[in-house]
């Protein structure tokens, strides 16, 4: 399969044993935050008032940063 894939197997491996970098970390943290908010509202809230909600508890986003996440994790509101 590897071969098929044009991939070495040793950067097959170090792939495997990679650690998530600090940016990818914080990622799924605001994900999970994003995910907690919008269930809290029914669903109902959008990239503006998540991003409001996310800057109340201290976190620094961008409504677009936000828009973005919520379109990969394929949310948005009603």
């Amino acid at each position: 399969m590897l071969k098929i894939l044009g991939v070495s197997r040793s950067g097959y491996l170090a792939w495997q044993k990679r650690v998530p970098s600090d940016t990818q970390k914080r990622k799924e943290a605001v994900k999970v935050k994003i995910k907690d908010i919008y269930d809290d509202s029914k669903q109902n809230y959008g990239a503006p008032k998540i991003t409001q909600k996310l800057q109340q508890e201290g976190e620094t986003i961008s409504e677009r940063t936000v828009g973005k996440y919520m379109k990969e994790m394929g949310i948005k509101a009603q």
